[in-house]
């Protein structure tokens, strides 16, 4: 059995090559996390859609949303039953991050650890490379 079955790490359900290489990664917490707000009554049934578009004041920003649609151009990741859905465009924006879930004197927010930024601002909602 494989890491991925175990829900030790995100499996992608694209069998593309080099889908290791273009993975995003959601931590326990996260995975956690997005099955709670699945539970209620406005996402049963959807999955968590991270985006990348312009702007934010480092140039990209990350964008969340709950989304029941999955688009011929887009990926799958999943961990623990809860899935992440990524446009191809965003993935290579994002591919090797990590989408984790914080609880701190700031609030309650995902956070994406993304090796490809080369810079992020101070509340690490954008990002540019």
């Amino acid at each position: 059995m494989n890491e991925a079955s175990q829900g030790t790490q995100l499996s992608s359900e694209q069998g593309a090559t080099g889908a290791t290489e273009r993975a995003v990664s959601l931590s326990e917490a996260a995975a956690k996390r997005v099955l709670t707000l699945m539970e209620s009554e406005e996402n049963q049934g959807q999955n968590l859609r991270i985006a990348v578009s312009g702007g934010g004041c480092q140039g990209f920003s990350y964008g969340f949303s709950f989304d029941d649609a999955v688009n011929e151009d887009d990926h799958t990741f999943t961990r623990d039953g809860a899935t992440l859905v990524v446009d191809d465009v965003s993935l290579d924006l994002l591919a090797g991050s990590e989408v984790d879930f914080v609880e701190d004197l700031m609030g309650a927010y995902f956070r994406v650890t993304n090796p490809n930024a080369d810079s992020t601002c101070g509340c690490g909602t954008s990002f540019s490379i």
